[in-house]
């Protein structure tokens, strides 16, 4: 993998993007953590990011594990009143497609981020994760794997 090779090339871009705005109820939140296997949801009015949820902050808010235990209809009227822009973190770090995969990785070991939105021209354009670059280190072969693999020689 190249660090020096810009975010664009390992985001998941607008297209493929989950998003809500900051109106959503969180039972439109919950159902979407439930039906898809990631952990962020970026917050935007229109096509301006205004906040992300990660699934940890919708299960804090919802006291942990307690939106399945058995006290359902308090469950249930949080997720119905509660809205997105009630626990989403509003201060974020941003990157731009353009900015180099290293500046990711500094962001994610400095700040512990484990979500970074990339913004062009004021406008979301994709995401990027520490499993994003982590996934394509696992994903690269070695140009000579003679290098890497022992072989074991047969007598």
């Amino acid at each position: 993998m190249n660090l020096f090779a810009p975010i664009s090339s390992l985001m998941t871009d607008h297209k493929h993007l989950v998003t809500v705005n900051p109106e959503e109820s969180l039972l439109k939140i919950k159902e979407i953590f439930d039906t898809h296997n990631f952990h962020h949801i970026p917050v935007v009015h229109f096509r301006e990011i205004v906040g992300i949820i990660s699934k940890s902050d919708f299960e804090h808010f919802m006291g942990g594990g307690s939106v399945y235990d058995d006290d359902r209809f308090i469950n249930e009227m949080r997720l119905h009143r509660a809205t997105a822009k009630d626990i989403m973190t509003k201060r974020l770090g941003k990157v731009e497609s353009s900015d180099r995969l290293n500046v990711a990785v500094e962001i994610f070991t400095i700040n512990r981020f484990h979500a970074l939105p990339v913004v062009d021209d004021g406008e979301l354009v994709g995401i990027i994760t520490p499993y994003d670059i982590l996934k394509a280190l696992g994903e690269e072969r070695a140009a000579d794997p003679s290098l890497v693999y022992e072989t074991i020689d047969t007598l």
